[in-house]
C-alpha cells in the first residue's frame, strides 16, 4: 500500500512540474511588487535631513531597484534645479 502511494505522489509531482515548465499551468513568477512599508520617500523640496530619512522596501535579494532609481532621479532633479538657482544668484566673476 505504501509503495503505491509513494508512486502516485511522485507521478503527481512530475506532472505538476512538467505542467508549469510547459506553460500549461500558468504561474506568474514576475508579478508586480507590493509595498510592505509606508512610503518614506523624499518630499517635493528635500533637504539633507530628508535624504537621511529615506527608507526603501526590501526584496528577496535587497532593495527594489526601481524604487531606489525613482528616488535618486527625484533627488538628482531637485538638486540640479537648486544648483541652477544658486548659479543664477551668484555674482558673475570676471
Amino acid at each position: 500500500m505504501v509503495p503505491v502511494l509513494l508512486v502516485l505522489v511522485a507521478v503527481a509531482l512530475v506532472v505538476a512540474v512538467l505542467s508549469v515548465a510547459s506553460g500549461r499551468w500558468p504561474v506568474d513568477g514576475l508579478a508586480a511588487p507590493t509595498r510592505s512599508t509606508p512610503d518614506h520617500g523624499l518630499p517635493l523640496e528635500p533637504d539633507a535631513a530628508d535624504v537621511a530619512a529615506v527608507r526603501f522596501d526590501t526584496a528577496l535579494r535587497g532593495y527594489r531597484m526601481d524604487d531606489v532609481d525613482e528616488r535618486l532621479a527625484q533627488l538628482r532633479t531637485t538638486l540640479a534645479e537648486r544648483e541652477r538657482e544658486l548659479a543664477a544668484l551668484r555674482p558673475e566673476e570676471d
